[in-house]
Order: C-alpha cells, then structure tokens, then sequence
C-alpha cells in the first residue's frame, strides 16, 4: 500500500512506503511539490516511480535516481545527482503503465507517448532513460490488458486497443515490422467502422508507426517495440455545440416520420488533435442506386448457383463472401418473376424452369450453393441454376387435399414447412444425389398443441457453440459431424436444431433429424429477463406458481408469430433468439452458458420425456438473457396476414445482422456482441427485403416499399454503425467550439482553434495596450524557447454533393491574439434598401493580458456557394470594434443583438454600418447565450443566472420583464414551448437544468419581477447546448387537442450524451409519474443507488428552495 500526500505550501513533499508483509519497514523522500503519480515497479527490479510535471523519480530501498525532463527541473537537494532526457517535455497530467518489468509507456497531455526504460543491473536501478514513441489520442488513462495489448482511454477522442510486440533489434528492424503490420491493415469499412480520427492514427506513418529503441549500452536499453491498433471505440464527445441541417440526398416530398430523416445533427466533438466534427443520423437513408416501379411484390430473394464443374476453380479465386448471386425471385400476388443478377439485372422468367404461374413463399440455397430450392403454396422445386431436377408436391396425411406453405425456414441440407394449418414437415436432403424427400414428422400430426412459430437454427463450426452446453458435452469435445460433398467440396460442419413455438407461450428446441426436445421453457412470451431448460433449471415454488399463473393469462392473448435463431461469425460469438409477438413486440435473448450445480442426479418430466432417457441429451447448461431493444420497431401484428419480417444477412456494407420489415423497418447490426438498432424512415413501410452482392451493387441490398418501388441500394460507407445513432467524423486536427448551419447555401461555418509554437519574444511582442500604444514591460533577459498559443480561425465546411466526404469551402482568419467566440447566421433587416439579408455574424475577443483592456469586434461575411467543388465565395460586409468581448450574437425582427461584455446592445444594419439603437446593461457579468422568439429574448449569464427582456419597436426599448433572482452559473439557455406556455429552460455547472416561468400575476413573482420555478432536474452531465426542435403532431389525440405547436428541446452535454426534454400533456404525466414513483421501489438499480435521490436538484451547498417535480425520468421508465 502506498500513500501519498502532497503539500503546495512548502517547496517539498514527502513519500510513505508501507510494505505489507510480516516486517513492516518504512522510507521517506524528499520530493519535489509537483508530484502528483506513484507507480509501482514489477518485480523482481521493485520499488516505486515518482512522476512530477518536470522530473520523474525512481526510489527503492537499495537505490534512488533522478531524470530531469525540462529546465525548469530542480533537485531538491544539492547532494542528489540528476541525469537529463535528451528532449524537453512536460509530464502534468500524464498516464502511464508498464509494458514489461523494466519499460514504463507515458502518454502525455499532448497525445505523445513515450517509453522509460529503467536501466538496472539486477534489482539495482542505475538510471532512467526516457524515448520518445509516436503520437496517439489524448488519453485520460491507459492500463495494460495481458501481455501483449495495452488500452488507451480517451474522452477527446477514440479508445484504442493496442496490440505491442517485445524484441531486440535496431530500430530499422521495427520500423519494417510495423510497416508490413500496417501494410496489412483493413480498411475503413472492414474495421469495425473505426472512425476517422483513429483511421488517420492508423493511415498516417507519423500517427501509428509507435515504436521506441534505445541506443545505450545497456541490455535492458536496447529493446525495440512495434505497435499495432487492434480495435477502437468511437466517442463523440464531449459535444460542445452541435447544428441542426439538411443532409445532401433529402426528399422533399416526405412528410411525417419519413421527413425526419432529411436532417442531420452536426456536432463540436474532441479537443486539440483529436477534434472532429461528427454528423449525427438518427435513421439510416440508403445510397440508391437505381430504382424501378414493380406494384403487387410480395417478396423478394437472392439466390447463387455454384455449378459442380467450375465450383473448384470458383473457390480458388473468390470467397464465399465475395461470391455474386445469380437470381432474383420476385413473387407477385399471381406469378412469380425471375432475373439473373451477375451484372445487370435482366429479367429470365420465360427461359427458366422456376414456378411462374403463381406467388413464391420463399427461395435459397442447398447442398453448398449448388442447388436452388423455391417454395410456392403446394410445393416445391429443386433447380440446378435454370433447370429444374426435382418437383416436390405436399399433401396432408388424412386426406387427399392439398395444403398451402405458410412459412419456410432453411439450414442446408433440410428445409422446414410451416403450413397453414398449424403442422409442420421436413424436407430431409441427400448431398451425394441433391435430391429431396419429405418427412412428416409423426411426432408432431399426433400432437394437438398448435404451433405458432417454428424456425431451423445452423450451429456452424467444427465445435458447435450449443454442443459445449450439452449434457455430454465431455464426450462431443473435438467430435463433428460433416455433410461432406461430391467433387471436392468441402463439408458443411455443426449441429442443427429445430426451434418451435406452441400456442401455449412454450418454447422448445429439438435436435435434428432426431427431434429429440434438448431444450424447453414455458412462458416464453412474458418475456422473463433469464430463461433456462425447465428440466434443469431450479425455481422456487412461489416464483413457480406466480410465473404459470402470469403466463395463463397472457397467453391467452399474446402469441409468437415469427422466430429466429441465429450466431454469426466470430471467434467468441454467441447465439441470439428473436421472437416476434402478436403486439408487435420483439423479443431478443442472447445465450450465454451457465456452469452451475449437477443436476442429473435430478428427476423430473418434462412433456411426458424423463430426464433418465439416455438419447436425449439436454441443453442444461444453456441459458438465455434477455436484451433490451428499442421499441420504436413495435407494430401490431395479425397471424392471419402476417409476412416473414426479419431477413438476416451475414455482409451487407461491412455489417452482420438482420433487416425488419413491416410499417417501421429497422436495421439490427451485432457489433461486438452487442445489437444497434438503426431505424430506416425514408421510405415508410417496407413489404420485401434481400441482400444483392454483383458486379455493380457490391455487398448491397434490395427492398420494395409498399407503394410499388422497387430500390437497389447500398449502406452509406463512410458511417460506423457501431453507436446509437449512425455517426460520421470528419477529422479537424484542431479544437472546434461552435458551429452553426447556414440553410440558404447547405454549408456549415465552425470556429476552430488550432495550437501554434511561437517564440516566446513574439508572443510578449504582440501584448500591446492599444489605447496607450506603449509595449508592456517584460523581463528579456530570458525570452529562449518557444510558446504555444491557440490560433482561431472560421472554417466554412459542407458535404459533396455525392454524399462523400466533407469539404473545406472556405476560412476566415482571425487577428493575432484575437479568439472567435460565437458564429451564427443572422437575417438583418437593411434600412437602406428595406430587404432582409442573409449573412454570417462573428463575435470576436482580443486575449492581451489582464493588463489590457478587453476589446472585441463584430464580423459580417456574405457567403455565396460556388459549383460543386469550388470554394464559396466570402466576402466581408462590415468589421466593427468594440469594447468588451462579443460574446454572443443573435438576429430579433432584422436587427442585430450584441452582447458586448457586460452590455447588450441592439443594432440596425444601413446595408454599410450598424448603428445602436437600444441597450440593456443590467448587471449581466458575461453573457453566454441569446435566445429569441418573436420579440423575447433571454439571456444567460456565466454567474447571474438568467434575464427575460422583451424588444418594442416602436419606443425601440429593450424592457426588463422578469429575472432570476438567484445565483446560477449558467451553461446554456433556451425557450420551451408548449402551445400558448412559454417556460425558460436553463443549465448549470452543477449538472442540472431548471424550467422558469413567467407569472406577473402571481403573488410569488413580486408584481412580475421574479421568474418562478417549474421544474427542475439533475442530468448528471454538464448540459452545453438546447436545440428547439418542433415535435410531430400525434396520430391519435384527444378531440379538439390544440397542442399542435410543441417544441421539445435537444440537448447535448459534455460526456458526449445526447438527450431530449419534450412537454406532456397532463393526462399523460400523472399516469408517468405514478408509475415512475412505483419503479423507483420496484425495480433493481445499478449498484443499489437511488434514482430518486440522484435526480434532485443539486446546489453544492447553496441555499436553494426546492422546485416542483415536474420531470418524468425516461431512463428509469424505459427500464
């Protein structure tokens, strides 16, 4: 145990050391007042590192040394010897861990990683010798994962997984190791969708190539190491400001839902070299690549067709990913069309032996792609690419009437039959002969439990996933069975299992061809958090009985309609079930293997089968989780007209997953195993879905939306769909700070600031007082070395019109020592001409030192959009001085308000100068924000809280309404409306937003002079911008509801969250809060902690009167 403690009033502190063990020694240093880190030392060297911001100390019982990393390092006595790094470099704020016994890695607060080598002889440490490394994220911490990963932790910018290699050699060596590492690397699609940030670390030689070698004599100073990124977490905080706009493939005739998914939300993210700016899309909108009008489609499939003679000299050249189909099955309501889809897509129907007289139920693949199988409604056909081998008809067993196929499921070689009254076959394969028989199966036509929903589930691999939790698991270790192929082809390795559901809720899998039950739960739709096979696992009797009589009365409503079972590829990936309900709801569980007590000693019967029944081998140590999905995808669902919604896919743009049709279609991608849901809203409902991967659509799709429209289409490439929301980052290489969309031209002005090394007498050369225009006195005795100063600039950035990356259209630079702080497009009133215009406003600060008297100006830019890849043209309109810094700017009826230090000023614009026309200087400190509706305006104050002003035209007057009277250190403000309600929404630095109203009639608001309280609410995160945004109307209201004008605010915070704050009508806030109030005692909270506690205002120790509690908490409801 080591216990630090750190006194800044003295020029030195002192270290404990408490070696736990039997003999309890103890030893003190001397240490400079900077120290701030210990870091043990591995055995067998021992002892600790001391890191300070200008020296590092290493110090055991047998030795002690110092290593100076700048001259502003000083020994703290004059006794000790202090060797020095060879560079100059700070190290406040660094992290560190240990690569190896002897090698500490740093990372800096620059982003530099760097190595230290302890330099021993045994346990005897002579120096420390520190090298520099390449450059990375900012890390706000990194610890060693095994040995041979390290993880970088960053709130500025993407976490990585770093995969480190240990050798001896010259550094020559590693710098080839690493390049051939790099030259290896996936690209932007395939990893993961890194973002961009980290792909540049990765593409850039000097960002990734992150070796270190050392050139001392010493052994231990001569190892090299190579590093590779494994693996990155996309962060998009902390979002500063973020912009609300219009993509670039919008529909102008969309309305509803569908017009949401025109826009998109454009975001500050990161700081320094990690900034960014992210674009945000709550729905994904597919690149379309051609389009055509096909009405009456009720399904859509993709087929290959591997012929057994080129199927050999196929696989040597291309994978079985890389593979092109070659049909298209269109079924319509009274025949069925056929294309071919290597290339083009040509329409074959009357040259193929396909059923076209009528609709198809479902097409795929057998016997590795070497058979075609289409299901229609009384049967089936075998075709080997155009020609038909096999034609299979189906027939109930007790009469001669045919059936019709409700629903298909395929897992090479069988194929299962779902028919419209509720039994089931199975068409067993022959691979040798690629033919197909028909198997009845009589256990289930003597059964009279009605089946709802069944599915065939492939557990691929030479060690099946389901086999490891199989009763003799121990004795199927290393044992697969193959369906091996003629000519070569290489067997289809794993097990295959039936999944069935009854009408009863039950849920069951069967072994196949056996159909023997391995696995069986009851109650599968009430939708239990953990469910396991009832024979093994162990319930208590209440919880037994409360569970049947629950699924008694929701069964008899409440059925599955659809299910799906499916791993995808991955080394540790695990199964997921999907269960689709009557309501609409979707059911996701995620298995997992569960290793608890013996239980075979257990007897028990289970749907008249005894556990003692030795061939039937059990699934007892299979357990499933349930996962949380969003429920946006919910719709109500008929078992009479219901259509196969879900469609998996294993590759569509770089993604494994599945696609829901229905009225609100969905994307379900598994990163990590971990499903995103992404809905798609463009479109509307969407009737068929299947993947196309050829010639001219690569790794793409296909759907027809339920107006006829048949789409070929790709997933956008530069988006990762590993987050919440599809996100794209555009790397800055600097800090951006505020952002704003300019709608006339579709183009986006953002101020950056970029850091910049100046010599330190240039930096003090340009601290000049202005008004007296003498230079500020500074000692020059010591002006060596250079400075680091934040230039800012105003970058106007804008999509391609392709949909491709983003574009710089245009910069405006600022003065030295001047800093942009605001940006904002306003629509000015010219008194000259009597027309509005549009431009761009600056609000700018000059940062000279304490000493100089603040001054800011005000910027206007007309901005025209050139031709498609040309710049934009900015040209400035007016520059005007001002004292104090323009903090915030904001348009009001075509004037200009200017916050200016601690005034705010109203401005007309004469087409050639702004001229002052009203002003307000009530004892605002330093605005932060200016909102406007109509003629209110509010402003927020960095310590005074917030004012609400009103704007008279005629007296041009700006009139103190009301005021906060208490002390609030405001970080953003913003209007809510509600209809006729106008309530003022704000947050401060203590993670809370507060909503005021204003009252003049109540007696409470001292004659109208005070805002009043009406909610208030503890986000837990600095809030940093509102967004209003108008809400869509409701499908079903109450009659004569005038709530049509709501606007709900969208907010961004500083931990790179995003959240929304949306009026409720009174009905529905009473019924929330009853069951809010429920959930917080009923439900089990993260760690035991309190929700309610957690949501209350917090005000750090101010007297504060509590506000009503008016705010719904979503996160607990949505529990």
């Amino acid at each position: 145990m080591f216990i630090a403690r750190v006194d800044f009033s003295i020029s030195s502190a002192k270290i404990c050391f408490l070696m736990l063990i039997e003999i309890y020694c103890s030893l003190y240093q001397n240490l400079p007042h900077d120290a701030y880190k210990l870091l043990a030392v591995p055995s067998p060297i021992g002892g600790v590192l001391v890191v300070c911001a200008n020296t590092i100390h290493y110090h055991s019982q047998s030795a002690s040394c110092i290593l100076a990393l700048n001259n502003y390092a000083v020994p703290v006595d004059s006794s000790q010897e202090m060797s020095r790094s060879s560079f100059s470099v700070e190290l406040d704020a660094a992290n560190a861990t240990w690569l190896s016994d002897d090698v500490a890695m740093l990372s800096t607060k620059s982003g530099e990683l760097l190595l230290l080598t302890l330099v021993h002889d045994g346990r005897i440490v002579q120096k420390l010798d520190l090298s520099k490394s390449k450059a990375s994220v900012l890390t706000s911490g990194i610890t060693t994962v095994g040995s041979s990963f390290f993880f970088l932790g960053s709130r500025l910018g993407d976490s990585l997984l770093v995969q480190f290699h240990c050798g001896a050699g010259s550094s020559m060596g590693a710098k080839e190791e690493v390049g051939d590492i790099e030259g290896d690397l996936p690209s932007a699609k395939r990893l993961r969708r890194s973002s961009s940030d980290a792909l540049q670390d990765m593409a850039n030689d000097d960002e990734l190539s992150l070796y270190g070698s050392d050139h001392n004599n010493a052994q231990s100073s001569q190892k090299t190491f190579s590093f590779t990124v494994r693996d990155s977490l996309i962060n998009v905080g902390p979002l500063k400001d973020f912009s609300y706009g219009l993509r670039m493939n919008t529909d102008s005739n969309a309305t509803g839902v569908a017009k949401q998914s025109n826009y998109e939300l454009v975001c500050c993210s990161g700081h320094g070299k990690n900034g960014s700016l992210c674009v945000l899309q709550r729905s994904i909108r597919p690149e379309i690549i051609t389009q055509e009008a096909i009405p009456g489609c009720k399904g859509l499939w993709t087929v290959y067709h591997k012929s057994s003679r080129n199927q050999a000299e196929h696989s040597k050249t291309a994978t079985e990913d890389e593979e092109y189909h070659a049909y298209l099955i269109i079924s319509l309501e009274s025949r069925t069309m056929v294309l071919q889809t290597v290339s083009n897509l040509e329409e074959v129907t009357e040259n193929v032996d396909y059923f076209v007289q009528g609709s198809t139920i479902y097409a795929g693949n057998l016997f590795g792609r070497r058979r075609v199988i289409q299901v229609y409604s009384r049967g089936a056909r075998i075709l080997d690419g155009a020609f038909m081998t096999q034609d299979l008809s189906f027939r109930a067993t007790n009469s001669e009437a045919a059936m019709t196929v409700s629903s298909v499921s395929i897992a090479d070689p069988y194929v299962l039959l779902m028919m419209t009254d509720g039994s089931i076959q199975l068409l067993v394969g022959d691979p040798s002969t690629c033919t197909m028989s028909i198997n009845n199966l009589a256990a289930f036509q003597t059964s009279k439990k009605s089946i709802t929903a069944c599915t065939l589930y492939h557990d691929r691999g030479t060690e099946p996933w389901l086999r490891k939790t199989s009763t003799d698991a121990w004795l199927l270790t290393g044992v697969s069975e193959a369906i091996e192929g003629p000519d070569g082809t290489p067997p289809d390795q794993g097990d295959i299992y039936c999944v069935i559901c009854y009408e009863s809720g039950t849920l069951e899998i069967y072994d196949v061809p056996n159909f023997c039950c391995v696995f069986s739960v009851d109650s599968f739709v009430s939708g239990r958090g953990f469910i396991g096979d009832n024979l093994f696992q162990e319930f208590p009797e209440d919880s037994q009985k409360l569970s049947k009589s629950n699924s008694s009365d929701s069964s008899q409503n409440m059925k599955v309609v659809e299910l799906a079972m499916h791993r995808w590829h991955g080394e540790n990936s695990r199964p997921f079930l999907f269960g689709i309900l009557t309501d609409g709801t979707i059911l996701c569980y995620h298995a997992y293997m569960y290793e608890g007590s013996e239980n075979a000693s257990k007897s028990q019967t289970v749907n008249g089968q005894s556990s003692s029944n030795p061939s039937a081998s059990r699934l007892n140590n299979l357990r499933f989780s349930r996962v949380s999905l969003d429920t946006c995808t919910r719709e109500e669902m008929s078992t009479e007209t219901h259509f196969p919604r879900i469609t998996m896919f294993k590759n569509v743009g770089g993604c494994p997953g599945f696609f829901l049709s229905g009225s609100r279609p969905a994307w379900f991608m598994k990163f990590r195993e971990r499903i995103r849901i992404h809905p798609q809203l463009c479109d509307g409902p969407i009737i068929a879905f299947t993947v196309l991967h050829n010639m001219y659509c690569n790794h793409g799709f296909i759907y027809v939306t339920s107006q006829g429209t048949l789409k070929i289409c790709q997933l956008p490439s530069l988006l990762s769909y590993d987050n919440y929301w599809p996100v794209q980052k555009i790397p800055l290489k600097a800090t951006p700070h505020q952002v704003t969309y300019f709608s006339e031209k579709n183009l986006y002005p953002l101020i950056v600031s970029v850091p910049v090394s100046k010599p330190l007498n240039q930096v003090l050369s340009s601290l000049v007082d202005q008004e007296s225009g003498h230079q500020i006195e500074h000692d020059n005795s010591n002006l060596d070395g250079t400075y680091t100063v934040e230039e800012f600039e105003v970058r106007i950035l804008g999509p391609e019109s392709s949909g491709g990356p983003w574009q710089t259209k245009g910069t405006i630079h600022m003065q030295t020592s001047e800093n942009a702080l605001t940006v904002r497009v306003v629509t000015l009133s010219n008194t000259t001409t009597r027309e509005n215009e549009t431009l761009l406003a600056i609000g700018t600060a000059y940062v000279q030192g304490e000493d100089v008297a603040a001054r800011g100006r005000v910027l206007l830019f007309s901005v025209e959009s050139g031709t498609e890849n040309s710049q934009a043209k900015v040209t400035e309109v007016y520059s005007k001085e001002m004292k104090g810094a323009i903090s915030a700017l904001a348009s009001i009826q075509g004037y200009l308000l200017v916050a200016s230090g601690p005034k705010v000023i109203l401005h007309k614009w004469t087409g050639s100068e702004l001229n002052g026309v009203a002003f307000f200087d009530a004892p605002p400190l330093y605005v932060v924000s200016l909102n406007i509706v109509k003629n209110f305006i509010l402003i927020g104050d960095i310590h005074k809280s917030i004012y609400f002003l009103s704007w008279k035209e005629n007296g041009s007057q700006l009139t103190l309404l009301a005021k906060d009277f208490g002390s609030l250190d405001c970080f953003a403000t913003e209007f809510l409306i509600d209809g006729s309600t106008l309530s003022l929404m704000v947050s401060d630095d203590q993670k809370n937003v507060q909503i005021f109203y204003y009252a003049p009639k109540v007696s409470e608001s001292w004659k109208g002079q005070k805002l009043l309280s009406r909610a208030e609410f503890h986000v837990g995160a600095h809030v940093t911008k509102f967004l209003r945004l108008q809400m869509l109307p409701a499908s079903s209201g109450p009659p004569g509801s005038d709530k049509t004008n709501r606007f709900p605010l969208l907010f961004g915070t500083l931990d790179g969250s995003i959240g929304c704050i949306a009026p409720l009508d009174e009905l529905t806030f009473r019924r929330l809060q009853s069951l809010q109030k429920k959930l917080v005692d009923a439900v089990t909270h993260v760690a035991g902690l309190n929700p309610r506690s957690f949501r209350q205002f917090h005000s750090n120790g101010k007297a504060h009167r509590p506000g009503p509690d008016s705010i719904v908490d979503c996160e607990l409801l949505c529990q």
